[in-house]
Order: structure tokens, then sequence, then C-alpha cells
């Protein structure tokens, strides 16, 4: 449970940078987010998944 609430609070500071550094910056690149297709949104959750998941078997073996 350490180890997870560690990793949520990480998490929490790395999605708030950008809204704290370049909330200008960032509500541009939402409104080109929001012009992508769905298929190609769930192509990029789909890669950043296998990455997410490929690091997590690096960190733990």
């Amino acid at each position: 449970m350490k180890d997870f609430l560690c990793v949520l609070g990480l998490v929490f500071i790395i999605e708030g940078l950008p809204y704290f550094a370049f909330p200008d910056k960032l509500k541009t690149y939402l409104v080109k987010m929001a012009e992508l297709s769905d298929r190609t949104l769930r192509i990029l959750g789909l890669v950043l998944l296998v990455a997410g998941l490929g690091l997590l078997y690096l960190g733990r073996s």
C-alpha cells in the first residue's frame, strides 16, 4: 500500500506540472486533442498503456 501511495503521488505531481507551468499552452493543446479522431486517441492510449506496462515490468524485475 505504501508503494501505491508513492506512485499515486508521483502521478499527481507529473499530471499537475503542465497545468501549473504552462496553463496557456495546455489550453491550446487540449483544443487540438479534442479535434483528433477517436481512433487516433485510442491508438495513443494503447501505446501509452503498453509503454507503462513495459516500464513496470522492467522496474519490478
